[in-house]
């Protein structure tokens, strides 16, 4: 088990368990291990602003695993600008059959979530070192993804604009954000429109957050 989480592994397993999930116990090793990573990786790479052990099983693992209830009908997922893999990485470990492909910019952090599926042996997790507006649904696997998630990504218009046609037909845009965005909601694009609002409850947090839903209205 990782070194500096190991003392709030405790912390986790119950986080875990307010969310109404059963993880076995090696997943949640796991993700003890990918949260150990990050912040050895966050020393010369700045992935975070969070520095704090306590914080990235708050900020990040719990943080991504709340949208895990909301994602069943998904099997292959994008990930937009994930930078140190959130929620991707998290998403993967804890769901072996959900097929991720992160989508990161940055140069450095795709190299981190390269170096993650490597250490984590993560044979359902792939990252694309590009601008998501250059890559096509063909570059993905199996093509145009099921869902497609952004947490804090940009604003509900930009995602759609950069990442809509990465979304399958029936597929949908999952927007992670903090408070109820309503005047982002009223800027989305023509032929799109919010299908599902989640209030979200991350254990530990202390903080407003939304999975909205996104959809094509034709």
């Amino acid at each position: 088990m990782s070194a500096r989480l190991q003392a709030h592994a405790a912390q986790l397993a119950e986080g875990v368990a307010a969310l109404g999930l059963a993880l076995p116990a090696e997943t949640v090793d796991r993700l003890l291990v990918f949260g150990e990573l990050l912040l050895k990786w966050n020393k010369v790479y700045n992935l975070t602003a969070i520095r704090k052990p306590q914080d990235v099983i708050t900020h990040h693992l719990l943080d991504s695993l709340a949208v895990l209830p909301h994602l069943g009908a998904v099997h292959r997922l994008a990930d937009i600008g994930s930078g140190g893999g959130l929620p991707g990485v998290v998403l993967a470990i804890v769901r072996p059959g959900l097929v991720v492909s992160s989508i990161e910019t940055v140069g450095k952090k795709a190299s981190f979530q390269q170096q993650a599926k490597i250490e984590l042996g993560l044979a359902n997790f792939g990252v694309i070192n590009q601008r998501v507006e250059q890559v096509q649904a063909e570059d993905l696997p199996g093509g145009a993804a099921e869902g497609v998630i952004s947490r804090a990504f940009s604003s509900l218009a930009d995602f759609v604009r950069l990442a809509g046609h990465l979304v399958a037909e029936r597929g949908a845009l999952y927007a992670m954000k903090g408070t109820h965005p309503a005047d982002e909601l009223a800027a989305l694009p023509a032929g799109w429109a919010l299908s599902d609002t989640h209030a979200l409850a991350v254990p530990g947090l202390g903080a407003d957050r939304h999975l909205l839903v996104i959809r094509r209205t034709a």
